[in-house]
């Protein structure tokens, strides 16, 4: 398969095998390098076309055609459509702002997903811990890349950094880089060297910077980010799918200011693996590590194995996607709903006995 003119982007025997059906329709395949305004770019072994994507279920925008997809198009004619997408290995979803709480997905059949953190400012860890939630449950391997390492010119400092990102990214390789003198992409360029990586993060965070170095060559615009927050103006305001000179493709996104859960339930156990290994050894299944007796989560927060701001982010972001999930789930929701008056009763019994106890 690596003579076939589509093997640079992805293609293999797999994918060949779930195009057969649509090669027996006469349809050419291809891979989408970009959509906008319900039409995208697509590149074929002819070449890159321009195809119309109304025929693939518009309404729903988890079915609407995406960035990385591998989709069936017109052989030929004016204008050219997309017939089909192939199923998708894995997305890259987040929810939307929507009432309704919608997914969107940002990209289709990646296997990793590079999340670029920049070192200009202040760490935000539990921004990290969202993205990294969000990667694991779309079923690619996340890696966190340390992007501006030159401004961290003490290396004890940058230590400590890296190590605060590891605590906080269990089972992920946290790199260090500085696109401007280009070092530590040499290990970001074995990384994606293949496969295909999904660059996320932040306005401002040296994505586009990351992706011209990874490319050799300035294929995207780069705008200085200001000093008071790092942030920028969104540079790259489509998501780009580009086949690297050192193999691997490559798809980069525009800054992302929200980050929303999109049932990621089992995504945010694996960030935050060490809470649910403790909440095996509680003694209630269903303990809420605050005032139930016996409850290892809590034993190890005293005992300052566990951070306080690890169990903070952790409920903050299970408590956010079940409400997303109830949203949309009415048997979530009813039982979401008699879970909060369990835990409001057991509030307010404990209070009433706390005043008993003083009266």
């Amino acid at each position: 398969m690596s003579s076939h003119p589509l093997a640079p982007y992805g293609w293999d025997e797999g994918w060949e095998a779930e195009f057969a059906p649509c090669a027996g329709q006469g349809l050419l395949p291809g891979r989408v390098v970009r959509v906008d305004r319900g039409q995208c770019d697509v590149v074929t072994a002819g070449g890159l076309v321009r195809a119309d994507t109304e025929f693939v279920v518009p309404r729903d925008p988890m079915k609407v055609v995406c960035t990385g997809d591998w989709v069936a198009v017109d052989p030929g004619g004016d204008p050219r459509y997309v017939r089909a997408y192939l199923p998708r290995r894995t997305a890259f979803v987040r929810s939307t702002s929507s009432k309704r709480s919608e997914g969107q997905i940002l990209a289709a059949n990646v296997d990793h997903a590079v999340v670029a953190v920049s070192l200009a400012v202040e760490l935000d860890l539990g921004r990290v811990e969202r993205f990294l939630a969000l990667a694991w449950e779309s079923g690619a391997q996340p890696v966190v890349v340390l992007t501006k390492a030159d401004l961290v010119p003490d290396p004890v400092t940058l230590a400590h950094l890296v190590q605060d990102v590891e605590s906080s990214a269990p089972g992920v390789p946290v790199l260090t880089v500085s696109a401007l003198h280009g070092d530590g992409l040499d290990v970001v360029v074995a990384l994606v060297g293949s496969g295909t990586s999904v660059l996320l993060g932040q306005s401002g965070a040296g994505k586009s910077t990351l992706a011209n170095a990874l490319m050799g060559a300035d294929v995207m615009d780069v705008r200085a980010a200001r000093d008071i927050d790092g942030k920028g103006r969104h540079t790259t305001t489509t998501r780009n799918l580009l086949a690297l000179p050192s193999g691997g493709v490559l798809i980069d996104t525009p800054g992302l200011r929200g980050v929303g859960l999109y049932d990621a339930e089992s995504g945010v156990g694996q960030v935050f693996a060490e809470i649910e290994e403790l909440a095996e050894r509680c003694r209630f299944h269903d303990c809420a590590h605050e005032s139930e007796p016996d409850c290892a989560v809590r034993s190890a927060l005293e005992s300052g194995e566990l951070a306080a701001r690890r169990l903070e982010s952790y409920r903050k972001l299970v408590r956010e996607n079940q409400w997303i999930v109830a949203k949309t789930d009415a048997r979530v929701r009813a039982d979401l709903r008699r879970e909060w008056k369990k835990k409001g009763a057991v509030g307010k019994a404990a209070m009433e006995a706390k005043r008993g106890r003083r009266g």
